[in-house]
């Protein structure tokens, strides 16, 4: 069967689709991955004060938890209804919806790393006059980062999951294509929309994997064996000696 023959057969896999609809496949993973960081990036601005009101607030730490989990159990669709009054059949009402969701993962991980830090750290910076301000941005934060940045991968794949349904006003990425093509069961257009969506999740998390591991060298030191492990004759002279 010729490759444009796939698209009258309605195939799965059809090549002559991906050359045909190149543009619109771009464009719509263009859009997705606007919405996709602009939504975990204003999330993570809001997150992060959130977290930081609840640790030296022990007061606000129930209400601000409470919240966020609270929002993460609204449907998407009733989410996107309640939010529509206020911004309009715009990617803005799709982004909000996106950064409410993500503030229960990302105010939960940056309290989490922030708790992870040995007080005897803290206490070593402010003997050596760390106010604040400083103690948190050059010890607590670096030691934190490992669970904020788990956090911000979680949040990241997830978001990503979420913009397609954004979908149900036209703002939904990829998603676009998918709620077009289930319609009349386009076959090859389900099938290359979901894989690229599930492409972008798995490049995001390795990106942000990546940038982890640079931000926090100390975390891949490891000791090799043989640094550690004494010869057997100095284990044995040791053994003699005690």
């Amino acid at each position: 069967m010729s490759a444009r023959g796939c698209l009258a057969a309605n195939d799965w896999i059809c090549g002559e689709y991906l050359r045909s609809r190149g543009q619109e496949l771009t464009d719509a993973t263009v859009q997705h991955v606007w919405i996709t960081v602009v939504s975990v990036a204003i999330g993570l601005a809001v997150a992060f004060p959130l977290a930081l009101l609840a640790r030296s607030r022990p007061a606000f730490a129930g209400p601000v938890l409470g919240l966020t989990t609270l929002l993460y159990t609204i449907p998407s669709l009733a989410m996107f209804s309640l939010l529509l009054p206020l911004f309009g059949l715009s990617a803005g009402l799709v982004i909000t919806g996106l950064v409410l969701y993500s503030l229960t993962i990302l105010v939960r991980n940056i309290m989490a790393g922030l708790e992870s830090v040995p007080e005897e750290a803290r206490e070593a910076a402010r003997g050596m006059g760390y106010g604040p301000g400083r103690l948190l941005w050059e010890v607590e934060l670096p030691l934190a980062l490992p669970a904020l940045m788990a956090g911000l991968r979680i949040a990241t794949v997830s978001t990503i999951a979420l913009t397609t349904v954004g979908s149900i006003v036209g703002r939904g990425g990829l998603g676009n294509l998918i709620e077009d093509a289930l319609s009349s069961f386009f076959k090859a257009q389900v099938l290359a929309a979901s894989v690229l969506c599930v492409l972008l999740a798995v490049v995001a998390d390795l990106l942000l994997l990546g940038v982890q591991r640079l931000l926090t060298p100390w975390t891949r030191i490891r000791t090799p064996d043989k640094a550690v492990r004494a010869p057997e004759g100095a284990s044995a002279s040791a053994g003699a000696v005690a």
